[in-house]
């Protein structure tokens, strides 16, 4: 049985829509099911902006609690909205009609549980592993909080009819549940390319001169990025290249920068400039003014969503070498570094010298974005995700 033209429940626990990884990831998913002609029903969070799709229609879990914002990662604000959340799906379940599940991070517990009941299918959209994502939270960081987490992520990943991982989580997927139905994500970048009068116009209004090389970091400003390793880099990368910039984009308005005073000298002497968090339709802009893309993420088995763009923009990258990166990356689109400060300055300093490198590894990433992360590709993999669940239905 085809589920092409049936209706289709996403059930995104986030602000739906709002400019950060997992909405983006969750958007694109959105957008290719509309082509593919399904019909979507999407539960998600009362905050965040509704983005018309044809076909897509959105239903919001209730908000008791008054909340008008939700940080990412793990909060009580998450954990309250949870719960209600849950109450629309029981809902929407009970009047039937679905053909399928799609089930974003922790909602894929509550959903295989109503899935099994209402003999719905699930496929669970595994964006990151939940230990792995909650490890460094004070409550969840012992020995038997781990465990517990994984026997809970072990249950989930054998009992969802297929799962969909962010590049990068496969492994995992495999030593937990041997035989899930599995597919890694393979996001295509949504982002028209900017013009050279449009970076040169934002250079401008950055106060950055045309011949000055600009280094930019683009994403959320969490702990796991690794920040605070590039921002130690920036005086080593200084001593061989003095008038290098760099270019931080994200910065939260209401907290979580990793910039702190210690930085505001590298500030003040134009080193540094430090950007609020842009719309995607902004983010070509920036990368299109760069001479390096740098990704310093720390930790995290999940591929961040921003590699997808990097290569697409068609620069030459910077990413620690780290199993994350790896499932994109490799030597022939991008320089691999250690993930301390030396380490990634001297990653740096080298694409800024060596043009020739630069220029090469910047042809490969783009050529590769697209060869294999094209729009048409993303679609493709999410008409052969659902079509698996109806062979298996």
């Amino acid at each position: 049985m085809s589920l092409q033209g049936s209706r289709v429940l996403v059930v995104a626990p986030e602000p739906f829509y709002e400019d950060r990884g997992t909405p983006i990831a969750v958007h694109q998913l959105l957008q290719a099911l509309s082509q593919l002609s399904y019909d979507v029903d999407v539960i998600t969070f009362p905050i965040g902006k509704t983005i018309e799709i044809p076909g897509v229609r959105y239903f919001r879990a209730a908000n008791p609690f008054h909340l008008r914002r939700v940080p990412i990662g793990f909060s009580l604000a998450k954990v309250l909205l949870d719960v209600t959340l849950i109450s629309k799906l029981f809902r929407r379940l009970s009047k039937g009609g679905y053909a399928c599940i799609h089930a974003v991070e922790e909602a894929a517990f509550p959903c295989v549980v109503l899935g099994q009941r209402f003999g719905v299918p699930v496929i669970y959209d595994m964006q990151s592993s939940l230990p792995e994502q909650l490890a460094r939270h004070l409550a969840f960081r012992s020995m038997a909080a781990q465990s517990a987490l994984i026997r809970m992520e072990r249950w989930l990943l054998r009992r969802a009819d297929s799962i969909v991982s962010s590049a990068g989580l496969a492994p995992r997927v495999r030593a937990l549940a041997p035989d899930a139905r599995l597919r890694e994500w393979r996001f295509a970048s949504a982002l028209p390319s900017a013009t050279p009068e449009e970076a040169g116009a934002l250079r401008r209004e950055l106060g950055l001169d045309p011949a000055r090389p600009v280094v930019l970091y683009s994403g959320t400003f969490e702990p796991y990025q690794g920040l605070p390793e590039l921002l130690a880099a920036i005086p080593h990368v200084r001593a061989e290249v003095p008038n290098v910039a760099f270019v931080l984009v994200g910065a939260d308005e209401t907290g979580g920068t990793a910039v702190s005073r210690e930085h505001v000298n590298l500030i003040r002497e134009g080193a540094l400039r430090v950007v609020k968090r842009q719309t995607r339709e902004k983010i070509p802009g920036f990368l299109a003014m760069a001479d390096v893309l740098v990704s310093p993420r720390a930790y995290g088995d999940n591929l961040p969503l921003k590699i997808f763009d990097y290569l697409a923009a068609g620069k030459p990258i910077v990413a620690t070498d780290i199993p994350a990166h790896r499932a994109l990356l490799d030597e022939e689109c991008a320089l691999l570094t250690g993930a301390w400060a030396p380490e990634l300055a001297s990653g740096i300093v080298r694409l800024l010298r060596d043009r020739g490198l630069a220029d090469r590894l910047a042809r490969t990433a783009r050529g590769r974005a697209e060869e294999r992360f094209g729009w048409f590709s993303f679609v493709r993999s999410v008409s052969e995700i659902y079509k698996e669940v109806s062979r298996a239905a």
